[in-house]
Formats: structure tokens, C-alpha cells, sequence
């Protein structure tokens, strides 16, 4: 297979681990016989100092034309003035809508191997293989706001959602359900927010389209305790922008580390973005500490969703379980005390572990 893919490092600790993501598809397309080719454009807080935009024309000209895109981080101590205009997270939300990807997927199974590494007790841990789909380009973040000046008394964001737009993203949610164990819980407020009401309602409508999977309400309030307790229990969680925006982050914590989850953007077509769920962490960035497994798998979602290489993708996935139960550890997975690795040993051990898989 022949397929082009856009490299955006973007700032900090993306840049390093973007090249330890296309150094395992190189290694794919080596083991596999496949011809990818790359093209790396800027998004963030280097594009605004390179053009003035967080999203050039280019890039996204460049995405368009691409069958994939993995992404690294945005943002920084440099750009962090949360009163500026023109901020790097603006080149995510644009590539988001440029593209149209309406549909994020986030993957929560936590690696036995890591078990001691998460918070919550071993016990706790155990089954637990959940998706989180977050809708991307609805709800908070992109409906109608006031920005806040020095003068103002007041400022405001709101949440919209039209039925379309929940729809859609339900669907997928309910698709990938009928793949899985056959549950979706879908996260609101319809106690509180009309736009939650709004966001039920419809999904229950697309439920009954699907009769084999399963359907529950729950508050986001309780979601978010559940995710503690009881994890194990969540097949598919389906949910608005913001509110997957801060559940996913909790759900990192299940694996042990942010550094170890990766995600999909997708929409209609072909192309999808793919990236880390961490920041730029710009507290280790050129340091070489940087955990790349969260971009790896990031890697094995693109090869699944984009190129439906699905053999190649469990490949990359086995890899990384094959390093870490070799007991290869990065800093923030590693026991106080023990060896680690750095970002591009870990890197070079995943190549290492697709070229010899079976």
C-alpha cells in the first residue's frame, strides 16, 4: 500500500515523540512492504512564530491532501497568556473543523505490566478496556462567547448542539459498541443544560437503531466518580466536548500515565488526525524523557482507522506490550529507584520488537 502522511510535531515534547511515531511506520512499511511517505508541517505555537497563524493555509491545505496526520503537542510557557488573541490550541480547533472530524476516540486499557503505576488498586484495574467518544467540533467550545477585557464585568461561553451534530457522533459511538461488548453510556448534564436534554433525546433516537448494544444515561458527575470505582464496568462512553475533555484525562490515571494513551480524530472521510492525549510538557521538553508510547499507539490508530492496515496495527500494539512486559520503562512509568529509558531507546525497542514480531 502506498499512503502519505502529515507529520505535525508542533511544540515541546511533540516534536520528540512525532519522530519516534514515523520511526515505527517506518519500520511498518519496511516489515510490511508498504511505501509511506511524509510531509511535516507546523500547527501551534512554533507556526505562530514562523507565519502569525497557529494553523497555516499550508497545513491544512497539506492535511487535506494527506490519508493521515499524526500530531505531536501544542502550546507552551511562550504562548501562555490566556488573554491573547491568537492562542496555539486555535490550530487544533481549526484542524478539527478544517477536516471536519467530529468524532474522537480515546482507548483506556490499562497494560498489566503497569498496574502498580496507576493510583487506583490493582483490583480496581482489572477488565478494564474502554472508549471514550468525545464529539470534537460542537458544544462549548466552538459556540457563541464574550471574551473578557480589562473593563468587562462579564464574559460568557456557550454550549450549542443541534441534533445533527449529536447524531453523527452517536452513530459512531453505537458502530463501535457493536464491534466491543455491546454498551454505550452516554455522559450528560439533562439535569442542568438544555443542550445535555437536547443531547439524550437523540441519542436514545439512534439507539434504537441499534438493538444489540445497550444504552445508559448517566450524569457527568457521576460518570466521573464511576470512572474510579467501578471502571471496568464502561464499554463505550459517549459524551460532549468539554465534558470528554476532562474525563479522558481522568481515565489516563487508569493506565498510569497520560504518556500512555493515544487517540483518533475522525470524521467522514478517509483522513483522521492522531495524536498523544498529553500536552507539550514544556517542563521536559529537549530533554529526552518524553514518553513516545502514547504516539506509538497513536500510530497503530492510524494504521487501523486511516489505512486499514489492521494486521500492522495489532503488530505496533504487541510491540509495545512485548517492550514494556521486558520491563523498559520511560521516567514517568518507572518505580522511584529503577532503570528507565529514554524517549528514543524506547523508541528504537518498539522498531525492534514490530521487526521481530511473529
Amino acid at each position: 500500500m502506498e499512503a502519505r502522511i502529515v507529520t505535525l510535531p508542533g511544540d515541546g515534547v511533540g516534536v520528540e515523540v512525532v519522530a519516534e511515531g514515523v520511526k515505527v511506520l517506518r519500520a511498518v512499511a519496511d516489515r510490511y512492504e508498504h511505501r509511506f511517505t511524509f510531509e511535516e508541517a507546523l500547527i501551534g505555537g512554533c507556526a505562530m512564530d514562523a507565519t502569525g497563524s497557529p494553523l497555516p493555509d499550508e497545513t491544512l491545505e497539506a492535511c487535506r491532501r494527506a490519508d493521515a496526520v499524526l500530531l505531536g503537542a501544542v502550546g507552551g510557557p511562550r504562548w501562555a497568556d490566556p488573554s491573547a488573541k491568537v492562542r496555539p490550541e486555535q490550530g487544533l480547533l481549526g484542524l478539527r473543523q478544517g477536516l471536519d472530524l467530529y468524532a474522537n476516540l480515546r482507548p483506556v486499557c490499562p497494560d498489566p505490566a503497569l498496574q502498580d503505576g496507576s493510583p487506583l488498586r490493582p483490583e480496581r484495574l482489572d477488565g478494564v478496556d474502554l472508549v471514550v467518544v468525545r464529539e470534537l467540533t460542537g458544544g462549548i467550545y466552538f459556540g457563541p462567547r464574550q471574551e473578557a477585557t480589562a473593563q468587562s464585568q462579564a464574559a460568557y461561553d456557550t454550549m450549542v448542539y443541534t441534533a445533527g451534530e449529536v447524531r453523527r457522533v452517536a452513530h459512531v459511538a453505537f458502530r463501535l459498541a457493536g464491534e466491543r461488548q455491546g454498551k454505550v453510556t452516554s455522559v450528560d448534564k439533562a439535569n442542568v443544560l438544555a443542550a445535555s436534554r437536547l443531547w439524550r433525546r437523540v441519542v436514545s433516537d439512534v439507539a434504537a437503531e441499534y438493538p444489540d448494544v445497550a444504552l445508559e444515561h448517566t450524569l457527568v458527575d457521576a460518570a466521573a466518580m464511576h470512572l474510579l470505582r467501578r471502571p471496568a464496568d464502561f464499554d463505550v462512553i459517549l459524551t460532549a466536548n468539554m465534558f470528554g475533555d476532562i474525563l479522558t484525562d481522568e481515565a489516563s490515571m487508569l493506565a498510569g500515565s497520560m504518556g500512555l494513551l493515544p487517540s483518533a480524530s475522525l470524521g467522514e472521510g478517509r483522513v483522521g488526525v492522531y495524536e498523544p492525549i498529553h500536552g507539550s510538557a514544556p517542563d521536559i521538553a529537549g530533554q529526552g524523557i518524553a514518553n513516545p508510547l502514547a504516539a506509538i499507539l497513536s500510530v497503530a490508530l492510524l494504521l487501523r482507522h486511516s489505512l486499514a492496515l489492521e494486521h500492522e496495527a495489532q503488530a505496533v500494539e504487541r510491540a509495545v506490550k512485548t517492550v514494556l512486559a521486558q520491563g523498559h520503562r520511560t521516567p514517568d512509568i518507572a518505580p522511584p529507584g529503577t532503570q528507565t529509558v529514554d524517549t528514543k531507546r524506547m523508541g528504537k525497542l518498539v522498531v525492534m520488537a514490530i521487526m521481530n514480531d511473529q
